[in-house]
């Protein structure tokens, strides 16, 4: 059979499974459909887990990013990864303990304020509709080279498979759904990486392949080095010390961003108990690490061997795979100097190859000559990785809508099957409009997704933080903050970002920082806004004051206080 076979074989196989478990554990109810019953076990929350986490971003894009930015690209390695310690460790078991369904139930419990829950929930669909256009972006890179279509016609497709599996399911469906999406993904992510290894260092085991000797003697590493100077390109592994402080901020913006996140919170509410909480976030971090260390691997394996392949190489004699992708507009040679052969160098103005990096971990095992099996199964694994995140964040937008909007605060007398419609409709309808945002999307999957851990870090993180650890913290100063914050990042982030029709450049960036980190920079805005007005202004009630210090005791499975909100 040949790739085009496979593919269809692969990819049919894994929608037939995930079609089947979404029918299976259909939600009957609105508990079922918000936190799958609360019944998940931890093995299976931590595989849910770490799909829903590790998103096309980290299948697709991370990969893709650190192969061109080299170094520079670790900063997303480093800030998404150190963002999930701190979100376990720090965040999860005190959110559990609270006992609420979503960030906007805790923030309005809280801070005992319906106007609080209404500031929450705004800045959770902000998020998360920033966030799922950088999936539906993924999603069609994957369908587009899946079904050689134009990118735009596999966001269309996408939309449709998004459509039916989540807006049926609710938690319960997408969780077991999601735990086989990560079967298929690390699988898929791996095998290349292994193969790939194999074939170019002799080691099975890419992480040591990363820093071993190729078949000539030469280190990997020394080798991609050589090559992109060559090519007029910094060295792969030369830090820009010109470029610290904003490395520093986005990383930075993407940890506390993860810490933030409303999709990934929501799934410590699916386990029975507080210790389950713990326990599903360990087998996380052990799942997600996987992947996360053998990235670096790819991106390397990835850099050498397209250099090796393309450069210089007449177009009329490109393999069959270039051609592929030349198909879905991902890829495009232009040749300026007309002499047919590919210049791929530095200078923009004589560099004759534009390449989308989101398809770099897709075209992989294809550049490397990998059999027809393998660069289908990363196919699947990349589209398991888009649809499993893009499903989280859909289920955040209409529990937002239906919880903590309709249910919470406009109609408190709704019926539980209205609800539930709600909660349905409200996923079709974010389905679709994320998939249109994501055919014109404001970067690659990656930036997409950084923006929108900026705007999670600015808003969600110091609300949280202040809610579990400071007592004092009242519902004027947290509501000011999170306003303040969200509204300079998100103005920051349009008006740097020209694809959002924003006219500033990259030269009146604020201490060099992108918009990819300025998260950080709203961040520490509203904790000094959220301290300073919780200070001056009169203290929470004492019942507030006591559930604060409760639920830093993550002991059982405890409820939190009844408190009647304002």
């Amino acid at each position: 059979m040949d790739a085009q076979i496979w593919t269809y074989v692969m990819v049919g196989a894994t929608f037939a499974v995930y079609i089947g478990v979404a029918i299976w554990s259909r939600a009957g109810s609105t508990d079922e459909f918000y936190v799958a019953g609360g019944g998940v076990t931890p093995l299976a929350n931590g595989m849910a887990t770490a799909a829903d986490w590790m998103s096309a971003a980290s299948f697709l894009s991370m990969a893709g990013l650190i192969s061109f930015m080299g170094f520079g690209g670790a900063q997303y390695l480093m800030g998404w990864t150190g963002g999930y310690v701190l979100l376990a460790l720090l965040l999860a078991p005190y959110l559990r303990k609270f006992g609420k369904f979503t960030v906007p139930d805790f923030i309005g419990e809280r801070y005992y304020s319906k106007n609080a829950r209404l500031v929450a929930l705004i800045c959770a669909l902000f998020v998360s509709f920033t966030y799922v256009v950088g999936q539906m972006k993924g999603v069609g890179v994957a369908f587009a080279r899946f079904l050689d279509v134009p990118f735009e016609t596999g966001v269309l497709i996408g939309i449709g498979i998004v459509f039916f599996y989540a807006v049926l399911g609710g938690m319960k469906g997408i969780t077991y759904t999601q735990v086989a999406q990560y079967c298929v993904l690390i699988f898929a992510f791996t095998v290349p990486a292994i193969f790939i290894s194999l074939q170019m260092t002799g080691n099975p085991i890419p992480q040591i392949g990363f820093g071993s000797t190729l078949k000539d003697g030469s280190y990997l590493l020394d080798k991609l080095n050589l090559l992109s100077v060559d090519l007029g390109f910094a060295e792969y592994t030369a830090v820009d010390s010109d470029n610290l402080v904003n490395m520093f901020f986005i990383t930075a913006a993407l940890m506390f961003g993860t810490a933030g996140l409303p999709h990934v919170i929501v799934r410590f509410f699916t386990v029975p108990k507080v210790r389950d909480a713990r326990l599903s976030a360990g087998y996380a971090l052990i799942f997600i690490a996987i992947l996360y260390t053998t990235a670096p691997a790819i991106a390397a394996f990835a850099r050498t061997n397209l250099i090796n392949t393309l450069s210089e190489r007449p177009y009329k004699e490109v393999p069959s795979w270039f051609s592929n992708w030349e198909n879905t507009g991902l890829l495009e040679f232009d040749d300026k100097n007309g002499d047919g052969k590919i210049q791929y160098v530095a200078d923009q103005s004589r560099n004759e190859l534009i390449i989308d990096r989101d398809i770099i971990v897709l075209a992989n095992p294809e550049i490397a000559n990998l059999p027809d099996w393998i660069v289908a199964l990363v196919v699947a694994g990349g589209l398991a990785a888009a649809l499993s995140t893009a499903a989280g964040l859909l289920l955040v937008i209409s529990t937002s809508i239906s919880h903590d909007l309709l249910k919470s605060y406009l109609k408190p007398n709704i019926t539980e099957r209205g609800e539930l419609k709600a909660a349905r409709v409200s996923i079709a309808v974010a389905v679709v409009a994320a998939g249109l945002a994501g055919i014109n999307p404001p970067g690659f999957v990656a930036q997409v997704v950084a923006l929108a851990f900026g705007l999670a870090a600015s808003s969600f993180f110091p609300a949280i933080i202040l809610g579990i650890f400071d007592k004092r913290a009242n519902q004027q100063g947290v509501m000011a903050g999170m306003i303040v914050g969200i509204l300079f990042t998100a103005t920051y982030i349009i008006y740097f970002k020209p694809q959002l029709g924003g006219p500033g450049t990259p030269d009146g960036y604020w201490f060099g920082i992108a918009p990819e980190g300025i998260g950080t920079l709203g961040m520490m805005i509203n904790f000094f806004i959220s301290v300073a007005i919780s200070r001056l202004t009169p203290p929470p009630p004492q019942e507030v004051q006591e559930l604060t210090e409760k639920i830093r005791f993550p002991r059982g499975s405890g409820e939190a206080h009844d408190i009647t909100i304002h």
